[in-house]
């Protein structure tokens, strides 16, 4: 039996390369995404990110699914060799080929989309490696979902990089780009998210540092 593969951990030398074919039959249950040939930690997901994910495959799967499509969260993409992502929602749209049932998928689907967590490190991965990565590998269209900001992005694939195609913060989306026949109300989505609950206190704010307030000189009187 293989050994188990060693998770990444910043700060740490705990680390350990796998292989594409090692990354690709781990289990379902089992977390992490391969950057550079190492298994890296995926973000801890909230209630926020799930209500968004869970509104979003409800509201595309209600549209997609007639039309004999699919959609699935968090399932794999081999992206390039040493190189794999788990995208929080992942849409394939008639008539592009279904995936297949098992296993990661090597080739790009019709949409890709990501749900960006408050963190100043998961907005870089999203916004800019992701972006990068999902370009390179031929995804037509790439979705960014800010719950934080109450931001709705949609983003196309021209001449090898994303251009902006979408830029809403509430209202219904009444044509969707790239996807005929669809409709969104941002209205309904960020009603899910002011369902839950305050954040947590017990997580804790990070205390904002003010500079100090220094008197200024007061100009001496010309005699």
């Amino acid at each position: 039996m293989a050994s188990r593969p060693t998770v990444a951990l910043a700060g740490t030398g705990d680390v350990r390369r796998m292989t594409d074919a090692e990354w690709c039959a781990m289990d379902e249950d089992e977390e992490g995404e391969l950057v550079d040939g190492i298994l890296v930690e995926e973000e801890m997901p909230t209630w926020m990110h799930g209500a968004v994910v869970g509104w979003l495959l409800r509201a595309l799967g209600s549209w997609l699914i007639p039309l004999g499509g699919t959609l699935a969260p968090d399932v794999k993409f081999l992206l390039r060799p040493g190189r794999g992502r788990k995208p929080d929602i992942a849409m394939v749209v008639p008539p592009s080929p279904m995936p297949p049932r098992t296993g990661a998928l090597r080739r790009p689907v019709d949409v890709l989309i990501e749900v960006v967590s408050a963190a100043p490190s998961d907005h870089r991965r999203d916004r800019l490696e992701k972006a990068d990565e999902y370009a390179v590998f031929g995804v037509p269209w790439y979705w960014l979902v800010d719950p934080e900001a109450r931001m709705f992005e949609i983003w196309h694939l021209e001449h090898g990089r994303y251009v902006r195609d979408l830029g809403a913060i509430g209202g219904r989306i009444a044509k969707v780009p790239g996807c005929p026949g669809l409709s969104l109300d941002l209205d309904s989505l960020w009603a899910e998210i002011d369902r839950l609950g305050p954040p947590d206190p017990a997580e804790g704010e990070r205390p904002v540092r003010r500079a100090p307030i220094r008197k200024r000189a007061r100009p001496r009187r010309r005699s």
